[in-house]
């Protein structure tokens, strides 16, 4: 019986192993069944699509950016053919780039930066090409073409560059542009933004970015071991492995076209172009278009837009009169007796004093501490005269009489002291003082009164406020919103949006004393006695009218001007024409140039004799 028991025992231990043996077989199948599931089911369409990554290449394909046009549809930016050379990491071999730098006699730092690019890839990436050199002449294509065999992982691609065939014309307005950077990258590539795609940097270019650049396409190709495209495929099978299809079209974008008139855009910068550093701005009375708008020095777009050296960036950057900076919107300046024109409103609207009433100018203005000059003595003068012959001593007393603020105010109803609204990238909003800032940052003396009436102390403008604010002055009191982009259209000519000039305000000033500031303005340049008599110039179609302005920069203590300039004057002229039916507004400035009747007159009347002349619409 204890036998028997023992061995019923020893059964059941040994079935027991069996079933346990046969729970951890089933346990095991189960697991595998679920990695299985998990590995063809669940993730299989994942590695199915890295499967097909490893044979099948990306090819971006760039829609064509917009073109720029001005006011009579003659081109200002276009694309022009490129050749690029992109890589494939997982290809690419040390030997290939050695025979690539060969082939373009590239130097080592531009080859190990090669190197380096393609070696920082990893994971899928490895297989996606990435821009190794940009633009390429012809012949280089060809030649690389021709060594195609030889270059594994290397590929030329035809592309378009942006260009700009009238080099560093109009290029402040126009702006830029330059490859997206690894950080913008990261917030952007939801946008579409590929690496090295090229973004507008400035002016037009960045500010209608979304607007000029379209929308990618794609194209997908079978490439072989060396990563070189394949021809004898079956697409349709192709298609079917890799589940989408072999080509998206890209969508190219929109065109501008400006409100600039090219022609008498190259009238202004060629008046500007006679002294070291200057800007101008024209713009249609009736409408607050920008007919021209330019900043000297300039740059080349393309240059910029291209292969920029670093000796040429230095140059750039270095460079004592700042090609880089828009000196029409992005600087501010003292605008000097260009502003006398606030005051005398002021006082008339105000009954502070009439056209007949006459003050002494002996060539000075004293207060207690204090004498502020005058330029000369201008004896006994009204206030026709004050503005023709630009005496201080009259608008000292006028700024005394009516106070800092009451200038301030109508100065900000003139649009000063607030950015204009132009759509430019960067543009300053200038500045009008008042007793409460003064009292705010130090204290409130009366000299500032009397500084600020003369167009000096702590105002600041900028060349297109000043030229709109002139416009408002001419037509009646309108002052409008900068108008620099006429329309938006589609590639084929299709309207996608207009933009109507916009009134900013009217100004509420009496007809009959905008008159007679007018008059008084027209006399600086017609009258021998006016400051701008030097550039009067009766070959002109019309009559100009306009205020000159010559605006004493502050000296360091070396007796040098803040920019390391030897004179401390710049030199203004803002006005109108013609004389009784105003078309056009102009401001200039000189930088340092000294008096405005000497230096800035004289290219507003380049510009009014090119706006007479041109060729009509």
């Amino acid at each position: 019986m204890l036998a028997t028991g023992g061995g019923n025992q020893d059964l059941h231990g040994r079935a027991s192993g069996y079933r346990a043996v046969a729970v951890l077989v089933v346990l095991a199948f189960v697991l595998l069944a679920a990695r299985l599931w998990n590995l063809q089911i669940t993730r299989g369409e994942s590695f199915y699509r890295k499967t097909a990554d490893n044979f099948v290449k990306e090819i971006d394909l760039p829609a064509s950016r917009g073109e720029i046009r001005d006011a009579r549809g003659q081109v200002l930016v276009e694309n022009r053919p490129s050749y690029n050379v992109y890589l494939i990491p997982r290809f690419v071999t040390d030997e290939g780039l050695d025979r690539l730098a060969r082939l373009l006699r590239l130097p080592d730092e531009q080859v190990a930066q090669l190197a380096r690019k393609a070696a920082s890839k990893a994971g899928l990436e490895r297989y996606r090409q990435v821009l190794g050199i940009e633009d390429i002449t012809r012949d280089q294509m060809a030649l690389l073409e021709s060594e195609r065999a030889h270059l594994p992982g290397i590929s030329v691609d035809a592309r378009s560059h942006r260009h700009f065939p009238l080099g560093k014309l109009a290029s402040h307005a126009l702006g830029y542009m330059n490859q997206i950077s690894a950080d913008e990258l990261s917030t952007m590539r939801e946008q579409g933004y590929h690496s090295g795609d090229y973004v507008g940097r400035a002016g037009l270019e960045r500010q209608w970015e979304s607007y000029l650049r379209g929308r990618d396409g794609f194209e997908r190709v079978v490439i072989d071991a060396k990563g070189q495209k394949k021809l004898d495929i079956d697409t349709t099978e192709v298609t079917r492995i890799i589940g989408g299809p072999m080509r998206q079209e890209p969508v190219p974008g929109n065109n501008l076209v400006l409100t600039l008139d090219l022609d008498l855009q190259r009238i202004t910068e060629k008046a500007l172009a006679r002294y070291p550093s200057a800007a101008a701005v024209a713009v249609d009375v009736h409408s607050g278009r920008i007919l021209a708008i330019a900043s000297h020095p300039s740059f080349d777009p393309n240059v910029l837009t291209g292969r920029l050296t670093r000796a040429e960036a230095e140059r750039l950057q270095s460079d004592p009169n700042r090609p880089m900076i828009d000196k029409a919107v992005r600087e501010m300046y003292f605008p000097g007796s260009t502003f006398k024109v606030i005051p005398a409103l002021a006082a008339m609207q105000d009954h502070q004093v009439s056209s007949t009433e006459r003050m002494q100018c002996t060539g000075a203005y004293k207060l207690p501490g204090h004498t502020f000059g005058c330029m000369e003595v201008h004896g006994r003068v009204d206030l026709h005269d004050a503005i023709a012959e630009s005496c201080n001593i009259f608008f000292y007393h006028l700024g005394e009489r009516i106070g800092l603020d009451r200038m301030a105010a109508l100065a900000s109803a003139f649009g000063l002291g607030v950015p204009t609204g132009v759509g430019l990238p960067g543009e300053a909003a200038g500045f009008v003082p008042t007793q409460e800032w003064y009292r705010d940052t130090g204290g409130f003396r009366v000299g500032y009164t009397l500084n600020t009436a003369i167009g000096q102390g702590s105002l600041k403008v900028t060349v297109l406020q000043l030229a709109l604010a002139y416009a408002a002055l001419a037509n009646g009191g309108d002052l409008f919103v900068p108008h620099l982009v006429e329309r938006i259209e589609t590639p084929s000519g299709r309207l996608v949006q207009q933009f109507d000039p916009r009134l900013r305000r009217h100004i509420d000033v009496d007809p009959g004393h905008l008159e007679e500031v007018r008059r008084a303005l027209c006399d600086v340049v017609n009258d021998e006695r006016g400051t701008a008599w030097v550039a009067h110039d009766a070959s002109l179609p019309v009559k100009v009218c306009g205020k000159t302005g010559t605006a004493q920069v502050r000296k360091t203590r070396k007796g040098l001007t803040t920019s390391g300039e030897a004179s401390s004057a710049h030199g203004w002229f803002a006005g109108f024409a013609p004389d009784d039916k105003p078309e056009i507004a102009i401001a200039a400035l000189v930088e340092h140039g000294g008096l405005g009747g000497h230096v800035a007159a004289p290219i507003v009347m380049d510009i009014v004799r090119g706006y007479f002349q041109r060729a009509p619409k």
